[in-house]
């Protein structure tokens, strides 16, 4: 064996390294982070069901309504991008039960949360492809004759949210502009929750162009910087709620996209909320006062639609 395999060419803290043979190894995930079976939860009064979004590609979402026994009116559709720094997490895990159940719970939604798949094994921008894809197949439904039945009987695609943490922020935001400027059919996005967004950092530039080999970096990279993506102004959406926490690293970047959005010719309305005393996606990981009000916020955005 290649003495010169076992030895670490880039080292991503705390997500994964890279050993000089090109061999990915993962560091632990955090303890709470654990797969969830999909099926109803008796004590949420949730049902969960894994759909395949495209067989090619093996993509694919988990969908979360309430217990479903009978005809329902249409709700909202809540789409979700999880978070993990676009190399971990999964829809399948804790963190997105936790956050999706609290919010079809509280928010009266239908949610959808998409498996695109990881990097570094699958370069970005691929994650992004994977979650336009995902967005087309869910605008499929909106004559009620799309692939998944429970789609097409009890989300209202004419109410459309999006929603992500973190590097899923990202990934949602960058979804809203591409189906603005691709005109995308077929659904109609009355908001965003961008939490917590991943606009890069100086810490994490490297390990973003790592996973991204065609990017150029947080400055002008338009995923990373809003600020210059021409198509800005067609964001498909029609009001954006940007969280940002105080001691997050990552907050100052989401001040200045909710700077951008206010300055730019898009036609939507932008709020910022900030949570004093609190780092990157606290109400992910602690059920505390300030999570709880979070969560509220964000429900409220939602309702008060």
């Amino acid at each position: 064996m290649d003495s010169g395999a076992s030895e670490i060419a880039h080292d991503f803290r705390p997500f994964f390294r890279v050993h000089r043979g090109g061999r990915v190894e993962r560091y632990k995930p955090s303890d709470n982070v654990h797969p969830v079976p999909a099926g109803l939860d008796p004590s949420t009064g949730i049902e969960s069901k894994d759909v395949v979004v495209s067989p090619e590609t093996g993509v694919s979402a988990r969908i979360f309504a309430r217990k479903i026994d009978g005809p329902h009116r249409k709700l909202p559709l809540l789409v979700h991008y999880h978070g993990g720094g676009f190399c971990a997490g999964s829809p399948f895990d804790t963190i997105v039960d936790d956050i999706l159940s609290k919010m079809v719970t509280r928010a009266q939604v239908v949610a959808i949360s998409v498996g695109y798949r990881l990097a570094p094994e699958n370069p970005l921008p691929i994650a992004y492809e994977d979650s336009f894809e995902a967005l087309k197949w869910i605008a499929r439904h909106s004559d009620g004759s799309g692939p998944e039945p429970w789609l097409n009987q009890y989300a209202d695609l004419g109410r459309v949210f999006i929603g992500g943490e973190s590097a899923g922020a990202n990934i949602g935001q960058y979804m809203a502009v591409r189906a603005g400027a691709t005109g995308l059919t077929g659904i109609r996005i009355k908001g965003m929750l961008v939490v917590h967004p991943f606009f890069g950092g100086r810490e994490t530039n490297e390990m973003y162009k790592f996973m991204c080999p065609t990017s150029s970096g947080r400055n002008d990279d338009p995923k990373l910087n809003p600020a210059v993506d021409p198509d800005l102004p067609k964001m498909a959406c029609e009001k954006v709620l940007v969280c940002v926490a105080e001691k997050d690293s990552l907050r100052d970047r989401g001040v200045e996209y909710y700077e951008t959005l206010c300055g730019s010719a898009w036609k939507g309305t932008a709020e910022l909320e900030e949570a004093k005393d609190e780092g990157h996606c606290f109400h992910v990981f602690n059920k505390s006062e300030s999570a709880e009000q979070l969560f509220k916020k964000m429900v409220d955005f939602i309702t008060k639609d």
